[in-house]
């Protein structure tokens, strides 16, 4: 992902909030990546809302960095799935920051929690190769 002039905050790194910016356009694209979501579908199609997110400052990113954002699946509860993701230097490898996010499956028609489908298990597993 480019830094943009815009993500950085008063000091000249990325602003905290632009992590989650980050993240998040990570997530979607690794749901898309999993065959889960696709540009033409509505977001309410989805099937996930965020529950939890805990992010870990490790060093400040500059304009011009060329940063990396990592998504992998790290466990699939019943109705639940914890992805770790970690932004780092696209060339040196620094770890600029890492966390967890949780997300809940959840039906945006009818407003309620729904079980992680079987469908969904296989996809995780077979791109993940476990």
């Amino acid at each position: 992902m480019e830094v943009r002039y815009g993500d950085l905050d008063p000091q000249g790194h990325l602003n905290n909030a632009k992590y989650l910016t980050y993240f998040e356009q990570a997530r979607v694209r690794y749901f898309e990546d999993l065959g889960l979501f696709s540009k033409d579908q509505s977001f309410m199609d989805i099937g996930v809302i965020v529950a939890d997110i805990h992010i870990k400052f490790r060093a400040p990113v500059y304009l011009g960095a060329a940063v990396r954002v990592g998504v992998r699946a790290a466990v699939i509860g019943n109705k639940s799935i914890t992805l770790e993701q970690t932004i780092v230097d696209g060339e040196s490898g620094q770890v600029y920051a890492d966390g967890t996010v949780v997300l809940v499956t959840y039906d945006y028609h009818l407003h309620k929690t729904v079980p992680v489908s079987e469908a969904w298990r296989q996809k995780f597993k077979q791109f993940e190769g476990s």
